[in-house]
């Protein structure tokens, strides 16, 4: 199972995000047009725990039936024809790295164990035992940039039969901000913040080309609560969490500026966390008004088809699938 982008027209017609707010399907006829019918079923609190460690569907059962009832509400029937869709996983779940070497052999067999390698000291599992993906950013006579990902077999084993329990077969899989990266149009540098209620991940392109990807684990577990308290009943406080995402962008930001030599005009917002809610955070976490740069939805009203959305869903929780669906 490929972790990454494939070229376009590839994946399937179908996409699917499982984060621990909810789930999201969306459906598109081909990879050029807009997204034809989107659905998506809230998960309670907990139901979802992404995570390198075993367990990040922590109710099983839950997560199935919301699986079945989102594709359900797009016309998709479980065990049918065509039941094939790409899976959008939670960033928590994978390590995503930019990688430079002096030189890579050109064909995968040779280059993959060469990944492997390097990946070894810079991930916390085995990578022997993990599914690895990469793809080639940039290269020179003296240096090829290499986007690697990396999750635990176990861990992208629990995802894909969850998919299979309701129905369905994975076709792709893809991290949540890579996905939603789909859908960055512009040529010019774009800063992206897909943020949630267990993580924050910032990134940065040029013209299709990834230049940061970093992600912050929100989860109580990983910010020194009590761990022989479950973490079902551990929560971090609202002012820590929009701390901790105000931080992550300001690192983001001055990244930008050094690598770029400008600041950004613009932040494209995806995740749980809407545009005008991640500029509240910037406003209040440190950046005044005045400082604070422009917050819009990374998923704009063309990106749908008139009709698509029959309810009411967070425009930032369309990132993922709508980037799935344009591959």
């Amino acid at each position: 199972m490929n972790l990454l982008p494939k070229v376009i027209g590839s994946r399937p017609r179908l996409a699917c995000e499982i984060a621990a707010e909810g789930v999201t399907a969306a459906r598109a006829l081909t990879a050029e047009g807009p997204v034809d019918s989107v659905a998506r079923v809230p998960l309670a609190p907990g139901a979802v725990m992404p995570g390198l460690k075993p367990g990040n569907l922590a109710d099983r059962v839950a997560v199935i039936a919301a699986i079945r009832r989102a594709l359900e509400s797009i016309d998709v029937r479980p065990n049918s024809r065509g039941a094939d869709l790409t899976i959008i996983i939670p960033d928590a779940a994978v390590r995503v790295l930019l990688l430079d070497f002096d030189a890579l052999p050109p064909k995968l067999t040779e280059a993959l164990p060469i990944v492997r390698f390097r990946l070894k000291k810079l991930v916390p599992f085995e990578v022997d035992d993990a599914m690895v993906s990469f793809q080639v950013m940039s290269s020179s006579k003296s240096n090829v940039r290499v986007l690697a990902v990396a999750m635990p077999r176990d861990i992208l084993g629990e995802y894909e039969t969850a998919v299979r329990e309701a129905g369905f077969e994975p076709g792709a899989v893809l991290p949540s901000t890579l996905s939603a990266l789909a859908s960055v149009a512009a040529p010019e540098p774009s800063l992206v913040v897909n943020a949630g209620t267990t993580g924050v991940t910032t990134a940065i392109t040029r013209d299709g080309v990834l230049l940061l990807h970093r992600s912050v684990d929100l989860q109580p577990a990983a910010a020194g609560v009590d761990p022989t308290i479950p973490v079902q009943l551990q929560q971090l406080s609202v002012d820590e969490i929009t701390s901790e995402i105000a931080q992550a962008v300001s690192v983001a930001v001055a990244y930008y500026e050094d690598t770029l030599s400008m600041p950004p005009s613009i932040i494209l917002s995806a995740g749980a966390l809407s545009a005008d809610a991640l500029h509240r955070v910037l406003s209040g976490n440190g950046y005044s008004e005045a400082e604070a740069v422009r917050v819009r939805e990374l998923i704009d009203a063309s990106t749908l088809a008139a009709g698509a959305v029959t309810g009411s869903i967070p425009r930032g929780s369309l990132a993922g699938v709508a980037g799935a669906l344009r591959g």
